[in-house]
């Protein structure tokens, strides 16, 4: 008889992402698209552009006082998206 070491496919998937240096970009794309599901429908018209460099979530908003609400809620935000996407991935997040 032959002995199979069975595993199921997303241990398989998740550790050939690891190996080929994709695990991180692939999360970092979950958390620039999980914006909107986080913040609300209100903020994503107000939102121009987002992009993730050294673990920090750059996010450009076009109304001031939607701006200076987001950028006292740094660390929320913060806590929401790395929870929506299951692990750390980002340590901040800045609003321009």
């Amino acid at each position: 008889m032959f002995r199979r070491d069975v595993q199921p496919l997303g241990d398989i998937l998740q550790q050939f992402l690891r190996n080929e240096g994709l695990e991180t970009p692939l999360l970092q794309k979950r958390i620039v698209d999980s914006w909107e599901a986080v913040v609300g429908d209100t903020v994503k018209h107000y939102t121009k552009e987002k992009f993730i460099k050294n673990q920090v979530l750059y996010v450009k908003i076009l109304n001031p006082a939607l701006r200076q609400n987001l950028s006292m809620r740094r660390s929320q935000l913060t806590v929401e998206l790395n929870k929506f996407v299951g692990t750390s991935v980002i340590t901040d997040v800045i609003v321009y």
